[in-house]
Parts: C-alpha cells; sequence; structure tokens
C-alpha cells in the first residue's frame, strides 16, 4: 500500500496545491492505480475491506472528507463524481474476492463420511506396566511407595548403607559421578531412599521404591548402564528371615504364577546380614538354557537379607528393639522374564514393531 496516496488523502486540495479539473482527475486516478495495485497484491479481503472502504481509517471515506467537503465550488461535482465511481469499484472488486475465496474454501470441503485418517495411539512401555504391577502388589500388601533423588550423595548411596571406604562400587569404574560437584553421584540403587525413608519415619516402615539408576555398565542382553530398580523394605518387631522369604514367595508367584520356581542361595551385600540372592526358573527357555540365564535354567533375579543392625545407627533407630528385611532388582530384568524378551537394550531402541506387542 502507498504510503504516499496514503498521506495525500489527509491533506485538502488546497493544501495540495489543485485547482482544477485536470488535476482533479489526475490525483483520483493515482487513488484508483494504488487501489487496483493493493487488489492485485494477494492480501485478504477484509485487510483491503478495513484499509480503502473502513469507517475510520479508509482511503476513500478520507478522500470524501478531506478532497470532496473542501474542493472549491466549480470542482465539487467533478471531485463527487470520480470519489464515488472508486467507491464502487473498490465494493465490486472487493466482493469478488471475497467470493473467490468462499469457493475455493467450498472446493475443500471434506468429506465426512469417508473414513478418518488412522492415527497412532501411545501405549504403556513394559517396563512402565512391570513397575505399575509391582506397585499394585505390595500396595495390596501393606507397603507405601516412596521415591528420591536420582542425584545422590556418597553419604546416601554409601557411607549410611555401610559400605566400606575402600570398596570396589565406590570407584568411579563403578559408579557415575558428576564432574566437579564434589561427592554427588547418579544413583547407582534405590536403596538410599531406604535412608531418607526410616530418618522421616519411625517403625513400623513398610514401604516399596520403583525408579531409575546408573551404573558403567556395558550393554549386553542382559545389562543396561541406565535401568530401572525395585526396592522393598520393612522393618517393625520380631521380623525374621521367614518373613523376608514368606513376602518374596508371595511375590514372585503373583508376579510370575503360581508355577514359578525359587531357590535361595547365601550371599553378601554391605547393608543386610544375613544376605541372600533369590534365583527363579528362567522363563524365556523353560530351564533348558539361553543366553538371558547363561545356560544354568536359573536367573539371578534380586538380592535380599535382614537389615544390617549398623544402618539403623544412622537414622535413629534401636537395634535391640527393631529388625527388618530388604531386597531389590532391576525391574527390567522383571520385564524380560515377564515378556519372554531376551534382550534387554530391545527396551530402549525405540522400535514402534516392538513397543506395539505390550498394548
Amino acid at each position: 500500500m502507498s504510503e504516499a496516496i496514503s498521506e495525500k488523502v489527509k491533506r485538502s486540495l488546497q493544501d495540495l496545491g489543485i485547482g482544477d479539473e485536470a488535476a482533479v482527475t489526475a490525483l483520483l486516478g493515482e487513488l484508483r492505480a494504488t487501489l487496483d495495485r493493493d487488489l492485485a497484491s494477494g492480501q485478504d479481503a477484509e485487510t483491503l475491506r478495513i484499509h480503502w472502504l473502513g469507517r475510520k481509517q479508509g482511503l476513500i471515506g478520507a478522500a470524501n472528507d478531506n478532497w470532496l467537503k473542501t474542493a472549491p465550488g466549480p470542482l465539487k461535482r467533478v471531485t463527487g463524481k470520480l470519489i464515488n465511481e472508486l467507491r464502487k469499484h473498490a465494493e465490486e472488486s472487493i466482493d469478488a474476492l471475497k467470493n473467490a475465496a468462499t469457493q475455493e474454501l467450498a472446493g475443500e470441503r471434506v468429506d465426512v463420511t469417508l473414513p478418518g485418517i488412522r492415527r497412532e495411539i501411545g501405549a504403556h512401555h513394559p517396563v512402565q506396566w512391570v513397575m505399575q504391577e509391582i506397585e499394585e502388589i505390595f500396595r495390596s500388601m501393606g507397603y507405601s511407595v516412596e521415591t528420591g533423588p536420582e542425584i545422590e550423595t556418597d553419604y546416601y548411596n554409601f557411607e549410611a548403607l555401610n559400605f566400606p571406604p575402600d570398596h570396589p562400587a565406590r570407584d568411579t569404574q563403578d559408579t557415575l559421578f558428576l564432574a566437579g560437584s564434589g561427592n554427588y553421584l547418579l544413583r547407582t540403587h534405590t536403596s538410599p531412599v531406604q535412608i531418607r525413608t526410616m530418618e522421616k519415619q519411625k517403625p513400623p516402615v513398610r514401604a516399596v521404591v520403583l525408579g531409575k539408576v546408573y551404573r558403567r555398565d556395558a550393554p549386553d542382553a542382559s545389562h543396561s548402564f541406565m535401568f530401572h530398580q525395585m526396592e522393598c523394605f520393612a522393618v517393625d518387631t520380631n521380623v525374621s528371615l521367614c518373613d523376608l522369604k514368606g513376602t518374596l514367595n508371595e511375590f514372585t508367584r503373583r508376579f510370575f504364577g503360581p508355577h514359578v520356581k525359587t531357590r535361595f542361595r547365601p550371599s553378601f551385600f554391605p547393608f543386610t546380614e544375613p544376605s541372600a540372592e533369590l534365583d527363579i526358573g528362567c522363563l524365556i527357555c523353560g530351564g533348558s538354557g539361553c543366553p538371558v540365564c547363561k545356560r544354568t535354567g536359573w536367573v539371578e533375579l534380586l538380592g535380599s537379607g535382614m537389615i544390617d543392625p549398623a544402618l539403623y545407627g544412622f537414622v535413629g533407630y534401636d537395634p535391640e528393639k527393631v529388625s527388618g528385611f530388604a531386597f531389590g532388582c532391576g525391574a527390567d530384568r522383571l520385564a524380560l522374564m515377564k515378556y519372554g524378551i531376551n534382550d534387554i537394550q530391545l527396551l530402549w531402541q525405540g522400535d514402534k514393531r516392538f513397543l506395539r506387542q505390550f498394548r
């Protein structure tokens, strides 16, 4: 749109130095030429209508006020005639643009009887399904669900869990420490939440923890540097190893089915005494041997044991009055067993063909 002509319509004919019919005709011709350029510029019809025919800011209305009303008597007739012709031309041209736009939209009308476009529907990840099921099982057994930070301190991740200063797990070859952060690290297990929960809650305590953990593991069929872990613990008076075994058997049978085989093996963990590993019969191969079970027919499912009394000193519990158990395992590994997946890396490759199976 021409700024020059916009300035001219704000001034009277006298200010513009126009005093004869030829000059008026030329001036209105310039205004019409500007209108025609705007009509051909591709602007939408409503923008053109406001700019040319609008009551407050329309150029033709301004020309009528500033040119016709101030024109000398002999020039009023020709000025009014030319302005009326210009107004009619603008109205007809802008109406034509509106009609053309309406017809174009009508040509693009959607046939609502046609089938719609099929959109992909999202699905829960298999690990998410597993974590939800674990939560439901333990909630039904009277456990609360606790959470904690993924960036932890050395105190909660190791010291308060009875790890000695020279324990291999505290080495940078096993643990991901944050550069330049002092003693901050990515938690290697969900056990720090056990300490945080006992700090703020007195016995009896029964809780399950679900979340991400990080370790310097080389990826293979059963390991990943980031995975999900389930941690469960209970502290009360007279809690025994029998309670631990009963809880684990109840959990594995409800999670995997009533026919799952289990076995306990003596083990060692810094934060439990005595400690035991729980193995289950491999659900991938049925015990005949495969890469997941390392050809043994058994899969190490989780570590467990009675909470070492040394931990109670960090949280203000009296080890003479209370006892408890704790166990934990990878939720990703549970997903492998639950759904018959033979490679943990499939969980994180984002292959839609694989993930669609778990809707």
